[in-house]
């Protein structure tokens, strides 16, 4: 199914949404400083623009690494800042009503295994005791690409306490009053809540040059569950070689 959505009204500056610093005299300034981010880059053709692949919570810089040697394969290269771009399985708008990670996140905490275990043995004992809440295998396989070794110990590479402090800020979407010119595509799964009819005014206010397209059979994890689907859909979004 692709749906085109009508052309929204242009919007104030974003630059007006930015807060203004507290008054000296009532509250001290804060030292702001950039996150050095983990990535991983995969070669492509220099006469192309980037494609850059962001992932989701509970995601790593190793979960598109099929996808990016796919659509390097097929001719995509390395898309002005930013020329097009994709939002796989989500809308413009907090999602914390249909979310489910909150019990996700309860379940990772609560894992229970043995030091020393295999890594083989200690994974399957993860899996049967996820399997109660999350209930998707490829979900729990997902999650399960953040449990690690550290010293005979297993633990969980995603800060959960940080992100269930905060899993409201997490889940909500800020207020944006100037849209997004260019090419856009929301790319969702069929059997996903993530991509609603009920968002469709937000994502034509935000991106009126949008598509809306879903993946037949394709839950939130869309390029898992559906990868030459997903791959498709990518490469004839793309600028043409």
């Amino acid at each position: 199914m692709l749906r085109r959505l009508p052309r929204a009204r242009a919007a104030a500056p974003l630059w007006r949404l930015r807060p203004r610093p507290p008054p000296a005299a009532t509250a001290a300034r804060s030292v702001v400083t950039a996150v050095q981010l983990a990535y991983a880059e995969v070669g492509g053709r220099g006469d192309r623009s980037p494609l850059v692949l962001l992932h989701g919570l509970f995601g790593n810089h190793g979960n598109f690494q099929a996808v990016a040697r796919a659509l390097v394969r097929r001719g995509s290269g390395k898309p002005d800042l930013v020329e097009r771009l994709i939002s796989v399985d989500i809308s413009p708008i907090a999602t914390a009503a249909v979310s489910e990670f909150s019990a996700y996140i309860s379940a990772m905490k609560s894992l229970k295994i043995p030091d020393g275990l295999p890594r083989s043995v200690a994974r399957q004992l993860a899996d049967d005791q996820l399997r109660p809440v999350v209930q998707l295998p490829q979900l729990r396989q997902f999650l399960l690409t953040n449990l690690v070794e550290v010293e005979g110990r297993y633990i969980w590479r995603v800060n959960l306490e940080a992100i269930s402090h905060h899993l409201a800020d997490i889940m909500n979407f800020p207020t944006f009053h100037k849209p997004y010119p260019g090419p856009a595509l929301f790319l969702g799964g069929s059997n996903s809540p993530y991509i609603s009819s009920k968002d469709y005014p937000e994502i034509q206010r935000l991106f009126p040059k949008a598509e809306v397209q879903y993946i037949k059979g394709a839950g939130h994890i869309v390029h898992q569950d559906k990868f030459e689907e997903f791959i498709t859909a990518v490469f004839n979004f793309l600028p043409p070689p």
